[in-house]
């Protein structure tokens, strides 16, 4: 037995090759019209059909260039600063109150959660009307 005389067990199935002329006639073993029967007719993925659901506009996930302030309690002013002292955004920086953002020390909010007893002068920041009730109550001032 030589190498040119092996034969396969079982003979080569080659798969139909569909859209070419010759012997296979009018329409190539396509039918008549349609999209798959066109040479340029490709089916879209249909992970292409979920991206254009996807609306573009910016309303839609969009995170917007504005910053949000960082909150701050008075509850947590109470804790933090003596009678009398200045509250600003660099100073709740200085307690680690706040963080900051790159390299610019965030806007800040003052929510009215909690007690205040302490005389606080509060400068430089956002304020709720029921932090600027209690901080007036407790006898402080509002720059």
């Amino acid at each position: 037995m030589q190498l040119h005389d092996i034969q396969p067990k079982t003979k080569r199935k080659s798969t139909q090759r569909i859209g070419r002329g010759g012997a296979r006639g009018k329409y190539s073993g396509r039918g008549i019209k349609g999209q798959k029967a066109h040479s340029s007719g490709r089916i879209r993925p249909p992970m292409r059909d979920i991206i254009k659901k996807i609306h573009k506009k910016r309303g839609y996930r969009f995170s917007s260039s504005r910053t949000q302030p960082e909150i701050i309690n008075v509850s947590a002013l109470q804790g933090a600063f003596e009678s009398g002292s200045v509250v600003s955004p660099k100073t709740l920086l200085e307690k680690k109150l706040v963080k900051r953002k790159g390299n610019t020390i965030s806007v800040v909010k003052i929510l009215g959660v909690g007690e205040l007893k302490k005389e606080l002068t509060i400068s430089g920041c956002l304020l709720s009307k029921s932090a600027q009730e209690k901080i007036e109550k407790a006898g402080g001032s509002i720059k």
